[in-house]
Parts: C-alpha cells; sequence; structure tokens
C-alpha cells in the first residue's frame, strides 16, 4: 500500500483522502434497531417450522427449510410432498406467524422511514462526502443577511465555502439561497469543524451579530489550529459594529474585521466624491471574471528578489504585473514606489494585473535563484517604466 501511495506521489498524483472526518454510520445504524425483533422472530420461525416438518412427516432437512420458507411467506407454491393433518395444522400455524412478522416488520419499516431519522442522516452523510472533496475552502459561521450576499460573491468568483448555522430550517435555507455546502451544527464546536471539513480548509469567517459569538469561533479555531499543528494559519475574518470591537477581536487572534456600517459609509463616500473611480472599481474589482486584479505578494526569506530593484524583476514587460505599493515588515506602506525602490525582507508587495500573470509573478518573486530571463532581457536594455 505504500509503495501505491509512493509511486503517485511520485507520478505528481495527490494523494487525498475523501473521506469524512465525522462518520454517521454509528447514527445510521441505530436507525435500524426496530428491525432486531422481526428479524429475529424470522430465524426462530424458520427454525420452528423446519424442525417441526423434519419430525411431524419425516421430510429430509432441505425439503423442511424449503416448506417452510414458502409457507411462511405464503407464496402459496402447495406442498412439496405429502403432508399428514397435524403437519396442515402446523402449516397453518406457520402462515399467520408469518403474516404477523410481516406486519410487524413493515410497521418498523415504516417508523425508520417516516418517524426515524434515516432519511435527515442519509441526506446528510452524503453532503459529508461532498465537503471532504473541499480544498482551499471557506467555512462561514451563521446565516444571516450578511452571508447570502458573501454567498453570492464566491460563487460568482467560484470560492469554495460551507455555511454552518444550527437553525433546524437550515436545509430549507440553503434550497432558496442556493447554498451548495452546508451544516446544521453549533458553530464553535469540534463537531462542526470535522463536519465542515476544517482541516483542508483555507480560513473561516463569522458573520455573527454578537461579538460573543466571533469571540467564541476564533478561540474555538485558533486552538484546533495548534492540534491540528498547521503550518499555515487560518485566515479568519470577522464583522464587528464599532472600532472598539475590532480592536477585541484583532487582539484574539482575527486577520481581518470589517464593520459593515464604515465600510457602507466609505462605499457611498467614494460615490458622491469620485463617482468615476467607484465605476472603475465596479468594473475590474468587484465584477465576475474580471480581466484585471489586484493582489498582495509576501516576499520569502530565501527569496532573490530580496535586496533587489523593482526594476530587476521586469514584472510589467514580462507579465503584464505592476507594483503599485510595498507593505514593508513594521508595516509602513510605500505608495507607488519608483522603479529604484528595493525590495526588502518580510515585506509584501500590492500589484496590479491579471489572474494568470499575477500567479506568475508569484512564483517568480519567490525563486531561490534569479530567473535567466532577466541577464536577457538586460542585456536587450529593457526599460522599466
Amino acid at each position: 500500500m505504500k509503495t501505491i501511495r509512493d509511486i503517485k506521489k511520485a507520478l505528481g498524483w495527490e494523494y487525498q483522502i475523501t473521506k469524512p472526518e465525522f462518520s454517521l454510520d454509528k447514527e445510521i445504524y441505530s436507525q435500524f434497531r426496530h428491525f432486531r425483533l422481526p428479524l429475529i422472530l424470522l430465524q426462530l420461525i424458520m427454525i420452528i417450522g423446519t424442525v417441526g416438518y423434519m419430525l411431524i412427516d419425516d421430510f429430509p432437512i432441505l425439503d423442511a427449510i424449503y416448506q417452510t420458507g414458502i409457507t411462511f411467506t405464503t407464496v402459496g407454491f402447495g406442498e412439496i410432498q405429502k403432508i399428514s393433518q397435524a403437519g396442515r395444522l402446523f402449516t397453518i400455524t406457520l402462515i399467520i406467524f408469518g403474516f404477523l412478522i410481516f406486519t410487524l416488520s413493515i410497521t418498523a419499516l415504516i417508523q425508520v422511514l417516516v418517524k426515524g431519522k434515516f432519511l435527515d442522516l442519509y441526506k446528510e452523510r452524503d453532503m459529508l462526502y461532498k465537503i471532504a472533496r473541499l480544498r482551499n475552502h471557506f467555512v462561514i459561521f451563521n446565516h444571516n443577511e450578511y452571508s447570502i450576499q458573501l454567498a453570492n460573491q464566491f460563487k460568482q468568483n467560484h470560492i469554495p465555502f460551507v455555511v454552518v448555522d444550527p437553525r433546524e430550517d437550515l436545509e430549507q435555507i440553503a434550497l432558496k439561497y442556493n447554498y451548495p455546502y452546508f451544516i446544521k451544527e453549533e458553530t464553535y464546536t469540534e463537531k462542526a469543524f470535522l463536519k465542515a471539513h476544517l482541516s483542508s480548509a483555507k480560513g473561516v469567517i463569522s458573520l455573527s451579530k454578537n461579538i460573543a459569538d466571533s469571540i467564541t469561533i476564533i478561540a474555538s479555531v485558533r486552538l484546533y489550529e495548534k492540534e491540528l499543528g498547521r503550518k499555515n494559519p487560518y485566515l479568519i475574518i470577522c464583522n464587528a459594529e464599532s472600532q472598539k470591537d475590532i480592536e477585541r477581536l484583532k487582539k484574539l487572534g482575527a486577520n481581518k474585521v470589517v464593520a459593515p456600517p464604515e465600510l457602507m459609509a466609505k462605499r457611498v463616500s467614494a460615490m458622491a466624491i469620485r463617482p468615476d473611480m467607484e465605476n472603475v472599481l465596479e468594473e475590474f474589482l468587484y465584477k465576475k471574471d474580471t480581466p484585471i486584479d489586484m493582489e498582495e505578494i509576501y516576499v520569502n526569506d530565501n527569496s532573490w528578489f530580496i535586496d533587489q530593484e523593482i526594476k530587476d524583476a521586469h514584472l510589467r514587460d514580462k507579465l503584464k504585473v505592476s507594483i503599485i505599493g510595498i507593505t514593508e515588515d513594521n508595516g509602513n506602506f510605500l505608495q507607488t514606489p519608483k522603479s529604484s525602490t528595493k525590495v526588502r525582507k518580510g515585506c509584501k508587495l500590492l500589484v496590479v494585473g491579471n489572474q494568470e500573470g499575477i500567479a506568475k509573478a508569484k512564483q517568480l518573486v519567490n525563486h531561490t535563484i534569479r530567473p535567466d530571463y532577466i541577464e536577457d532581457m538586460n542585456k536587450k536594455d529593457t526599460i522599466y517604466v
């Protein structure tokens, strides 16, 4: 088995476990406990019938089993050999008991399918298997008007996500708002983390209007992160109503905290002061399949780009990607840096370009060895604008 995994790894095939981390098999099997009595009675009647035909009418064992089966199930094939009066009375008794056990079995089946939770458990089990195949997804805790809008944006940008909420009508909500993956569970529990396959997620988003819920989620996720021993910490995004709450959540471990009233005020202000710029943002940053994107590139400690000038990478000439800002290690932001600006260790580059160009720029910037094409471009005296 290990050899097969090694071969897959050598061929570049990812060996990924698609089984859910939380199993519902035990709960599903427990739903069938109502069938225990009918099954026991069935085996008991088969034994009694077989022994009865052997003793009363001297049937061979296989004929006794067959006669018991067709009699018990009331299929009506008749007598396979002559049966005595006592044998016929015994047969009538078997038929009556067979009918009673059949009725009991139907009652148990109805109880499992209608009154029990078998169908709900089966649907949830199917959902868990689908979620287990997700990678680098976001887990959105709590359903509200914010999650509805966020889900729409994620679907438009093909970002996988799972909605977790404890309310009983979550399935109906998911159908109404087209949530592809959802889990009905308390948001801060380990069971919710396992069902949402948090171990393979990129981050979590808490959209609760109650700051206490967000605090609990942050603490639980960070603790879960330590238990997993993750190399890359979860990206935790929360919402808050005031600046004081924003500061509290960041101190507790949230990476980003947004304040809806403040965001709305800034957006309306931008519309009023710079309406043309707002149209540009709407066109290029917020729309689906935008031709231009903006992203931060972290410069690794072993990157060849450290202590080099921006123009040395020829990002604009080679990949049509421009560096429009640099966030230094101390948090200072350098806006529209010159081409002669040097890149320092631990900084983040704010770049603009298409998604393909930015993806290639990430790889190029974080190479450990200076790319060969740079020397060729320097020989041609390419000017970095």
